[in-house]
């Protein structure tokens, strides 16, 4: 994925409402939530200024008008230039295109899953699973709710949320179960270090205990010997 001028998911909604009109930045803001945009794109007032002035450096968008209503402040008005436009379709067209490499929060805690005991994560996956479930069912009333005022086309990003978190739910409630039967692969070695460390080994000790052939290859892979 090649490095763009700007970064920030947000430029591209600003430069996709300019599409439409010119628009000052309220009127932006308003539009996004309107649409449900900062479901899917992190938006708020001190970032938009800061994507915003980018974009003029950069020379994606531009002053269109200044406008001044009675005693009120006075507002700007930006427009997209055909740079931006360009910049715009080439964007998009990369982020539908290109599968990226991600970092979700879930992705990080799993990967050093076996700091916890294994007890203490079965109960932290199992309160995620029904938080996952409170949210899949929020979100399944909203698009019922939606299906008759909102063309297909309009709610693409939210079938695909909801197809991502009945994937993750599925995951979490797979791995509480195998990890509750003690079926998950190298189960008996990750209870077996929170049982040491619990007996008041050090991490030092337990190490060399590996080193000496204490303990099998499962955990000494665990433990990154």
């Amino acid at each position: 994925m090649s490095k763009r001028a700007i970064a920030n998911p947000l430029a591209l909604a600003v430069l996709a409402c300019l599409w439409e009109k010119p628009m000052y930045p309220y009127e932006m803001t308003t539009t996004m939530r309107e649409r449900g945009k900062e479901d899917s794109i992190r938006l708020n007032f001190g970032s938009l200024y800061a994507v915003i002035k980018s974009l003029v450096k950069h020379g994606f968008i531009e002053v269109a008008q200044t406008e001044r209503e009675g005693n009120r402040p006075e507002r700007v008005v930006y427009q997209i230039t055909e740079s931006g436009r360009r910049e715009a379709i080439d964007w998009l067209g990369e982020l539908i295109e290109i599968p990226a490499k991600e970092y979700p929060a879930i992705e990080a805690g799993l990967s050093l899953l076996p700091l916890l005991p294994p007890a203490t994560a079965a109960d932290l996956l199992a309160s995620r699973l029904e938080r996952l479930d409170d949210e899949i069912a929020e979100r399944r009333a909203v698009a019922e709710a939606n299906d008759t005022a909102l063309p297909e086309l309009f709610m693409i990003e939210s079938r695909y949320r909801q197809a991502v978190l009945d994937a993750e739910r599925a995951f979490v409630a797979d791995l509480l179960a195998r990890l509750r039967d003690g079926t998950l692969g190298g189960y008996e070695w990750w209870e077996q270090l929170h049982v040491l460390l619990g007996q008041g080994l050090s991490m030092a000790e337990i190490q060399q205990r590996v080193a000496a052939g204490a303990f099998g290859e499962e955990v000494a892979e665990l433990l990154g010997n």
